[in-house]
């Protein structure tokens, strides 16, 4: 029985954000299809930070309607919307419309937006769902929620991406010249198996933690809600890595009355240890966070098509993947080697900044970036990129770590730092690249750069 409900919580959170990271992992695919071309990852961003108004309706329901809400309806909902999203991507993710005379992806872009749906609302159900077990399958759900990542990323690996080539195509002009009738034209060679294969797989990915979720529902409730402090070991980590709180924390009116503390005193119940950080510190972890992820989730994501695709499909292909696998190592990492140094921590953000420094100079340089064309350019463009997405997320879950140990408003406070640093990345980049266009795409044959 163990065991099941173990393999169920992981199969779970396998739902929880299998969508999302499916999309960014194929989007070296999609960009070569879709009429936005490079402009496609500062569309998603936004779309992803406009989803976040599920989580927000379900925080206002749970405040202001208090037990109205059916967490286990709305958990049915939202994961039956994912499947439906990811199959109906399947069959229509290229399908375009006009809009203001030009061409958009209207269909994928509405399905993208019930998709990041799903997975924002995602990270105020679930969790909460399970603390309805006991707390050592918290754990395994979270290792499902790290899944939920990892095996897109290695999924695309496996799908690999079509090589460009250079072909002579007739230009239908009415000049007979020579010069007007052939142009060079690049022509993408099919991966391994196509888009429309991987949405279903999706699909697929949705449907088994419907079904675990399904199978955990039905469980006989043999057991009471899981009281067991998740702190002091792994779960923390793994807790943070969602973006979630405890829900079995002690409250500051339980902690300032001394009748429950005398019929409290004989349970071993374990408090969360205050750090006590000055209001320096704490203004600097804030800091810290709202970069962070300001980076992560928008400044650079938004522009990740113009640092890679002049090095060529590959290479964006295995900057994507590669980088959607490395978040979640780097939450295993922080589970095994916690360090809540703020000067580490500072350090390492500064590392990874220097990366995405890198990445963003990239992008400017962009259609002609550095060593354009060589093994070395792509390969320092894509560990760029791993390192990037690997040392911020580090960042990242042990400054979670840290404010959990401050305080429960110290860890909302920093969902909301973090939320806005999204917001800022996405609203920063989307004119500059859209409005602006202070970044230039390029084409594989025809762009001529010096040397």
């Amino acid at each position: 029985m163990s065991l099941r409900i173990h393999v169920l919580a992981c199969c779970f959170g396998l739902g929880s954000w299998v969508a999302v990271n499916g999309l960014w992992v194929e989007l070296p695919l999609i960009v070569n299809t879709l009429p936005e071309g490079w402009e496609l990852p500062s569309y998603l961003t936004v779309i992803i930070q406009l989803a976040n108004l599920g989580p927000l309706l379900v925080t206002l329901m749970h405040k202001l309607c208090p037990g109205r809400l059916k967490e286990r309806a709305v958990i049915y909902s939202v994961l039956s919307i994912g499947v439906l999203a990811c199959i109906l991507l399947a069959f229509s993710w290229d399908e375009t419309t006009v809009v203001a005379a030009a061409s958009r992806s209207t269909a994928f872009f509405i399905l993208t937006f019930f998709l990041a749906l799903v997975d924002c609302t995602s990270s105020v159900t679930f969790l909460p769902f399970m603390m309805q077990l006991p707390a050592h399958y918290i754990t395994t759900y979270f290792i499902g929620e790290g899944l939920s990542g990892f095996i897109p990323g290695l999924v695309a690996l496996g799908q690999g991406v079509g090589m460009a080539k250079c072909v002579n195509a007739t230009q239908s002009s009415g000049n007979l010249t020579e010069e007007d009738m052939y142009i060079v034209q690049t022509q993408f060679l099919p991966p391994n198996f196509s888009t429309e294969v991987f949405f279903f797989f999706l699909a697929a990915m949705m449907c088994i933690s419907l079904a675990a979720f399904s199978a955990l529902n039905r469980l006989p409730r043999t057991f009471e809600l899981s009281t067991e402090n998740l702190v002091p070991d792994t779960d923390t980590v793994a807790s943070v890595c969602s973006g979630l709180d405890n829900h079995g924390a002690v409250t500051e009116g339980e902690n300032s009355n001394p009748k429950h503390h005398s019929e409290e005193s004989g349970q071993a119940r374990p408090q969360l240890v205050k750090s006590g950080h000055s209001v320096f510190q704490l203004t600097f972890i804030y800091f810290m966070v709202v970069w962070v992820n300001g980076a992560t989730n928008g400044l650079l994501t938004s522009v990740q098509t113009y640092s890679c695709m002049p090095y060529g499909n590959l290479a964006y292909h295995l900057s994507a993947a590669l980088a959607s696998c490395a978040n979640p190592v780097a939450c295993i990492v922080a589970m095994f080697f916690p360090k809540r140094s703020l000067v580490l921590l500072g350090v390492l953000c500064l590392i990874g900044s220097v990366f995405g420094g890198y990445n963003m100079a990239m992008a400017t340089m962009s259609p002609c970036p550095l060593l354009q064309g060589s093994a070395l350019g792509e390969a320092i463009i894509v560990l760029s990129w791993v390192f990037f997405t690997g040392i911020l997320s580090y960042v990242k879950v042990m400054v979670g770590v840290i404010f959990r140990d401050e305080s429960h408003s110290a860890l909302v406070w920093c969902g909301a730092a973090a939320q806005t640093g999204s917001l800022l990345g996405s609203a920063i980049m989307f004119p500059l690249v859209n409005v602006f266009n202070l970044f230039q795409s390029g084409d594989f044959c025809n762009t001529k750069c010096p040397l």
